[in-house]
C-alpha cells in the first residue's frame, strides 16, 4: 500500500442516481484518494438508493480519510437521488468541514429531435 499524504483541502463528488449512489473524495488536482459505493457496503437492490445507504457511504469515507488528515472539502453533487443531502449531512457530522456545495447535475439544453409526424 502507497505512503499516505497529509492533505489539508479535498473535494468529494456525490452521483447520486436513482440506482445507487457512489462518492469519491479526491485532493485539489483531482488524484482519488478513498471512493465508496451502496453496492460495496452490501446493499441490495433498490436499497441502494436510499438516503441510509448514503448515510452509511458517507461514514466508511471519513473512516477512510483518517490518515490523510483532510479537514476541509469542496462537494461536488451529481444526479437526483435520494442520497444527496443525507450524504453530505453525514460528511458534515462526521468532523469535515464544508466549504462549498455545488451541484453539478447536466441539464439538456435542447433535448432529442422529436418523433415525426404518425402517419394514419
Amino acid at each position: 500500500m502507497a505512503k499516505k499524504r497529509l492533505i489539508s483541502k479535498g473535494k468529494a463528488y456525490i452521483n447520486a442516481t436513482y440506482n445507487n449512489t457512489v462518492m469519491t473524495i479526491t485532493d485539489m488536482s483531482g488524484n482519488v484518494l478513498v471512493w465508496s459505493s451502496a453496492g460495496s457496503q452490501g446493499f441490495k437492490g433498490p436499497k441502494k438508493s436510499t438516503p441510509y445507504a448514503a448515510t452509511q457511504i458517507a461514514e466508511q469515507i471519513v473512516q477512510k480519510l483518517k490518515p490523510f488528515n483532510l479537514k476541509e472539502l469542496d462537494v461536488y453533487v451529481k444526479g437526483i437521488g435520494h442520497g444527496r443531502e443525507s450524504a453530505i449531512r453525514s460528511l458534515s457530522n462526521g468532523g469535515l468541514i464544508i466549504k462549498s456545495i455545488k451541484d453539478i447535475t447536466p441539464i439538456p439544453h435542447n433535448g432529442p429531435r422529436p418523433p415525426k409526424p404518425r402517419r394514419v
